[in-house]
């Protein structure tokens, strides 16, 4: 098995086992803080975003690329350099915007999110920042030498001791108000990070073949060449997550200041903004972690393709990834749409939110696109592309969102509109500038299969959900639709030969079996 195919399979188990723990944090902290809670703790989390987007400075996926391309030409002793430069630079941001955001968050949260509750939870989650900014310094150092693992174990463990502790934290704080309650859950991430980072540091100390702290500032000094070529990636890169992360951090404040002008409460408006980021968005980005996978294993991969000159390789790696998440967010997007109800009643308590994911689901096709397609550019050196197509869809996602949901008429759906605006537009720029740069050959029959698989699995869904006996247990009903139209949906994709032997062939225990099955 390739590294690429070897790493894409650590990280999406690994991504898998993050998601269902994810998901089982947010079901305790809805059913422990509710709507309102969540709204407060939804509203103070793109700020901890933007910050660390600033501190990140785009080094994960700059470290990943030039540490990819050191190794493919052999510069072993490049390699600390490119660590030492990285770590200094995250640092000396993380000593500057730690402080600023504890000192802004009164400012913050009285006057842009129109709620002074959002105070706590940002107090809360401040310290967490250099902690995060380093753990990723050590996360593109392992992707850059295409070894997935330690990053894959450390987002689990985060994802554990979130769990663990976010009854107790919550719990603690609850008795001291709602705002307090969301304080303590942005606690239980932060001792989660802490304990990843330790995880990821010692893993490190281990593997590591130098000793990163002899004459580090010597380095540091020395560092020129390696710094300009980690800002050649960084610096666009950055450039594109910052228009994303400055659009996030404006999201609530946009959403808010709309919905007053619409006539809705603040209160209301922070439960409104809850039920639509904390509890329908957290589904529909379910199968991201496979895009993500791909995206994180496409950057090394593509790199060391294009350093080569292999052009044949590079597009059949994209279109791998492409397929691949075409496949996996299909089922995803026709499970979602049809039993959108029953879930959130089962996760949640309540069917809040359930209509977000009906009017979002089947445009999110378009957002499990956009991760393998933008590391593709990255690892292309069309990462400034990247950065103005991010722009353009930001602007138009926050311009979507201030006129349609500032109308009664739309209310809170206008920013459901909005931000699938802003996504798809991505994608589609995203697509068009890959092309200008690679041959790619569109299989307009195999995506028609596609679209049939994912028809077909959603009518037969849907008649099985609502014929079934209706006095079963709704767990039961649900956990079995969910099953049945899984097995129907993979054996329309075996039937329609939509997956390549190679790859059945690679999948553990069943994978021979299946491919046996599938072409004859």
């Amino acid at each position: 098995m390739s590294k690429f195919l070897k790493g894409t399979a650590i990280l999406l188990l690994a991504g898998f086992i993050t998601r269902i723990l994810g998901f089982i944090n947010r079901i305790a902290i809805a059913r422990f803080i509710g709507e309102e809670g969540v709204g407060l703790y939804m509203m103070a989390y793109p700020s901890l975003v933007l910050v660390i987007t600033i501190t990140q400075f785009g080094l994960p996926v700059a470290i990943s690329k030039t540490i990819a391309e050191a190794e493919a030409r052999g510069e072993y002793g490049k390699i600390k350099t490119i660590l030492v430069v990285s770590l200094a630079t995250t640092l000396t941001l993380s000593a500057i915007f730690t402080p600023a955001l504890i000192l802004l968050a009164p400012w913050l949260a009285e006057t842009l999110f129109t709620d002074n509750r959002t105070y706590y939870p940002l107090i809360a989650i401040a310290p967490v920042v250099p902690v995060i900014a380093v753990s990723s310094v050590l996360r593109g150092y392992f992707q850059g030498r295409q070894n997935m693992k330690p990053a894959a174990y450390s987002q689990i463990l985060e994802q554990f001791f979130r769990i663990v502790l976010i009854a107790v934290m919550t719990k603690a704080f609850l008795p001291y108000g709602i705002e307090y309650a969301a304080a303590g859950a942005m606690l239980s991430a932060v001792i989660g990070e802490v304990v990843s980072f330790i995880y990821l540091l010692t893993t490190f100390k281990l593997k590591k073949k130098f000793r990163l702290r002899k004459d580090f500032f010597k380095f540091v000094r020395t560092g020129r060449q390696p710094f300009r070529e980690l800002m050649s990636v960084a610096v666009p890169t950055t450039g594109s997550r910052l228009i994303g992360s400055i659009s996030w951090f404006f999201e609530p404040i946009v959403v808010s200041h709309s919905l007053g002008i619409a006539g809705v409460a603040a209160a209301v408006a922070t439960k409104q903004y809850g039920a639509l980021t904390g509890f329908a968005m957290p589904l529909l980005l379910l199968p991201s972690f496979i895009t993500y996978s791909l995206a994180t294993s496409l950057v090394p991969a593509i790199s060391e393709a294009n350093s080569k000159n292999d052009t044949r390789l590079i597009e059949h790696r994209l279109q791998q990834s492409l397929r691949l998440s075409f496949l996996t967010g299909g089922i995803a997007v026709v499970v979602l749409y049809v039993l959108a109800k029953p879930l959130m009643l089962l996760m949640y308590g309540s069917e809040n939110g359930a209509h977000f994911i009906q009017i979002m689901a089947p445009f999110f096709l378009f957002y499990y696109y956009q991760g393998p397609l933008q590391a593709a550019l990255q690892a292309l050196n069309l990462a400034r592309a990247a950065m103005f197509n991010s722009l353009i869809g930001s602007v138009v996602k926050t311009a979507v969102i201030f006129l349609l949901a500032s109308q009664p008429a739309f209310g809170i759906n206008g920013a459901a509109l909005g931000i699938i605006t802003g996504f798809v537009l991505v994608t589609m720029l995203h697509f068009a500038t890959v092309l200008k740069r690679i041959s790619f050959s569109f299989y307009f029959m195999e995506y028609a299969k596609a679209f049939l698989a994912i028809g077909l699995s959603g009518l037969f869904g849907s008649y099985l959900y609502t014929n079934m006996y209706s006095t079963a247990p709704l767990v039961n009903r649900v956990l079995l639709t969910v099953f049945c139209m899984g097995t129907v949906y993979l054996l329309l994709v075996l039937f329609l030969k939509l997956i390549r032997p190679g790859e059945l062939k690679k999948i553990p225990i069943v994978g021979g079996f299946l491919a046996r099955i599938s072409f004859r």
